[in-house]
């Protein structure tokens, strides 16, 4: 698929097909998300790739998805076959900066003026979203925000914080997300050039 038919493509469904994804698909969707810029070369992000169907459901569970459905909603995390949850280490990133070719003139970790382990974990999350749409398959992201206890259930390291679950498969119809209905901004709100201008 050329690039720009899978940026054009890419959106997020909330509804699947039962059948399984292949496992070759998963592991070249997770393998585009560990070629995302890592600040230091500190790979701090995982990925836990889920198709176990008690696993599913009870991610399903810990994010309400009963509520989800009661608002007229298919059963998006449950029934999607595969969830990719995508995790990032604070520390991996400060231990790689308080080495001798990271660390600040005065010998102390540097003051960081963004929190960059965030900014490889979106560039990763892109890369699986892209990397979805161009096997031919459709995928949508919950926000970890709305899935307690993920970390325990998935037994993640203390050091791995969960950005959230990237749910994968064949789509079906959905309900589109009423923020679509939301009046976009303007191109030239969000655009500029050498300098920004109002």
């Amino acid at each position: 698929m050329e690039f720009d038919e899978v940026i054009r493509r890419r959106r997020m469904v909330r509804n699947y097909r039962p059948d399984p994804v292949p496992a070759a698909a998963l592991d070249r969707i997770v393998s585009a998300g560990l070629r995302a810029p890592s600040a230091g070369n500190s790979r701090g992000f995982g990925f836990v790739i889920v198709t176990d169907p008690g696993i599913r459901t009870a991610i399903a569970d810990l994010a309400d998805e009963n509520q989800y459905i009661s608002l007229g909603f298919d059963p998006w995390i449950s029934r999607a076959p595969a969830h990719i949850v995508i995790t990032v280490s604070e520390e991996a990133y400060r231990e790689r900066y308080r080495e001798p070719d990271k660390i600040g003139p005065t010998g102390e970790e540097i003051d960081w003026p963004v929190p960059y382990w965030w900014v490889d974990a979106g560039a990763a999350l892109m890369g699986v979203l892209l990397a979805v749409v161009n096997e031919g398959l459709a995928a949508g992201f919950l926000g970890v925000h709305s899935v307690p206890e993920l970390s325990t259930l998935l037994g993640l390291p203390n050091h791995h914080t969960p950005i959230g679950v990237v749910t994968v498969g064949y789509p079906l119809p959905d309900r589109r997300s009423g923020s679509l209905d939301r009046a976009p901004r303007s191109r030239a709100s969000m655009v500029h050039r050498e300098r920004w201008q109002t």
